[in-house]
């Protein structure tokens, strides 16, 4: 799942959210084992219909909703055991901004381009945006997902590890069903309830999605995208996109940079920067799109990025960096820009799941606090690794790395 998961993505060390991602997920964890047998969903559901009817279902909609409904065993395993994030920034960006992925959504602007026109002057979201999301979300629509959402969210709010979560999800689903949107039949999605083009949860939906179409329903889910392209450009827009703004320009940072100015958390002009040395990558200072800050992240060895409030907007969607990056750099070569110039650190071994909470144990012992070791590179954690490195003087990055690692263990 992603958008509009809204939040769903942990930020930084401490947090103990897992991912939940509109449509493609980027990061997740390791999960502790439940035991859950597919027994006992027939009397969950009995006494989730009572809660249901409290928050206005109609029974029509309830018994047609749960006709079918039946456990899946695919849904659990897949939740409780995403697989470890273990790819590093360059290698999620080979896939995400890829030949072929910049040929099709390029042929998608094209199929689709007074649509994506009238949307991008109705919400002032660009089209290339739009596209991108579009693209990292389903394939341009390849892939929806086929997975029947109520069966799936019945499934994960019996479960109970997140069923409080998934149990909202599921009211919202009955909701959008009652109000005519889709019939249970075709509210098909991810094993986590995204449904569409561009995967919203329904939660979002009710708050975002559009009917742009003009036929009185809110489809993201048909061959034809308009209402979910303009459902995406509803979200951004009412998160706070600026027209005409970057999320991101690449840049080069002159040697002698000091490198704890490279956090989100400081924000400068890029006049500011300029007279830092920081240039874009022709060689000139960036144009004042406002104030931005300097993003790493693959380390001082990889690109280096201004990000601009858009950057932020994205994250809405999904807060992964790698995500935000993907859409932004998608979107720029949507539009004939060009391949991020600089080179990665590639060869480098990664930090497992494991490594990076012993990361995290380690440099809040060494008096460097993390908020926590939940296995996830947040600002917090960014920051504490920042702090270490200049406490030792080696380049403050803030780069999760096995030299990191290695350090804290020879203290």
């Amino acid at each position: 799942m992603t958008l509009a998961a809204q939040g769903a993505f942990a930020a930084g060390g401490g947090s103990s959210v897992t991912e939940v991602s509109i449509g493609g997920g980027i990061m997740s964890q390791e999960m502790t084992p439940i035991e859950v047998s597919a027994g006992g969903l027939d009397r969950w559901v009995r006494g989730f219909e009572s809660r249901a009817r409290a928050a206005g279902i109609s029974q029509r909609t309830f018994d047609a909703a749960f006709r079918n409904v039946r456990y899946l065993d695919d849904v659990i395993a897949r939740d409780r055991n995403q697989a470890e994030f273990t790819k590093q920034i360059w290698e999620y960006l080979d896939g995400a901004v890829s030949e072929p992925r910049i040929r099709n959504g390029q042929r998608a602007l094209r199929r689709h381009g007074n649509v994506l026109e009238r949307i991008e002057d109705h919400y002032r979201v660009e089209k290339e945006i739009v596209a991108a999301v579009w693209g990292l979300e389903s394939a341009y629509g390849e892939r929806r997902g086929e997975t029947p959402v109520i069966s799936a969210l019945a499934t994960l709010a019996y479960d109970g590890r997140r069923g409080r979560f998934f149990e909202a999800q599921l009211i919202a689903a009955l909701e959008i069903i009652q109000a005519g949107d889709v019939n249970a039949r075709n509210m098909t999605g991810s094993w986590a309830g995204a449904m569409g083009h561009t995967q919203f949860i329904p939660t979002s939906y009710l708050a975002f999605a559009q009917d742009f179409t003009g036929d009185g329903k809110r489809d993201i889910w048909s061959n034809d995208p308009t209402d979910a392209l303009a459902s995406t450009a509803s979200y951004l827009a009412r998160h706070g996109w600026t027209f005409g703004q970057p999320w991101g320009v690449e840049v080069v940072l002159p040697q002698g940079f000091d490198y704890s100015q490279t956090s989100e958390r400081i924000k400068k002009t890029p006049q500011q920067w300029a007279g830092m040395g920081v240039r874009d990558i022709s060689g000139q200072a960036v144009p004042n799109h406002g104030r931005a800050s300097i993003l790493l992240p693959g380390g001082a060895q990889g690109a280096a990025f201004m990000i601009f409030d858009n950057f932020h907007v994205i994250e809405r969607y999904n807060a992964a960096d790698a995500y935000v990056i993907g859409v932004g750099h998608l979107a720029d070569r949507l539009a004939g820009g060009p391949a991020i110039q600089a080179s990665w650190p590639r060869g480098y071994a990664p930090l497992s799941f494991r490594q990076k909470r012993e990361l995290q144990r380690r440099l809040t012992r060494a008096g460097f606090d993390t908020d926590g070791s939940d296995g996830i590179i947040g600002p917090n954690t960014i920051a504490a690794i920042r702090a270490y490195q200049e406490s030792i003087g080696v380049t403050p990055d803030g780069f999760a790395s096995q030299d990191v690692l290695s350090r804290l263990r020879g203290r």
